[in-house]
Parts: C-alpha cells; sequence; structure tokens
C-alpha cells in the first residue's frame, strides 16, 4: 500500500499482471486486466476514506481483497 501526500490518494496492487483498462467507482478507480482481473486499486480523496476504515474493520490491506473479490 502507498500514500501520495500530494495527491490525497492510496494506491493498493492486489495482483500481479498488465493492465489493460480501468473502471471508476466513485472515489476508486479500479485497474483490471484484458480478463477483467483486479490489479491495482486507487483510493482518491483517501484521508476521507481512512476515516471510514474502522467502519468497514480494515485493518491491513489484505482485508481489501475480503471486500473487493479477485478473480
Amino acid at each position: 500500500m502507498n500514500y501520495d501526500i500530494e495527491a490525497n490518494l492510496i494506491s493498493l496492487e492486489i495482483a500481479k499482471g498488465e493492465i489493460s483498462h480501468t473502471k471508476e467507482f466513485g472515489n476508486f478507480i479500479i485497474h483490471v486486466s484484458a480478463s477483467g482481473k483486479p490489479i491495482l486499486i486507487e483510493i482518491l480523496d483517501a484521508t476521507k476514506f481512512i476515516g471510514q476504515l474502522d467502519k468497514l474493520k480494515i485493518k491491513k490491506s489484505s482485508d481489501i481483497k475480503k471486500i473487493i473479490p479477485v478473480n
């Protein structure tokens, strides 16, 4: 997991592979492979998201995989 303080952006690499295209869901940008497998997740406006982590019971980056399924 990486945090860019200037862009207020969190990046989570959840799988290895070549990125084919992206899908946007609000403040989430999901970079996916040609087969649709999520490779990288970017969270915009990260400080707002971080404030919500306790509500989602996310304590570490591997917990994200429980919320966003990987094919």
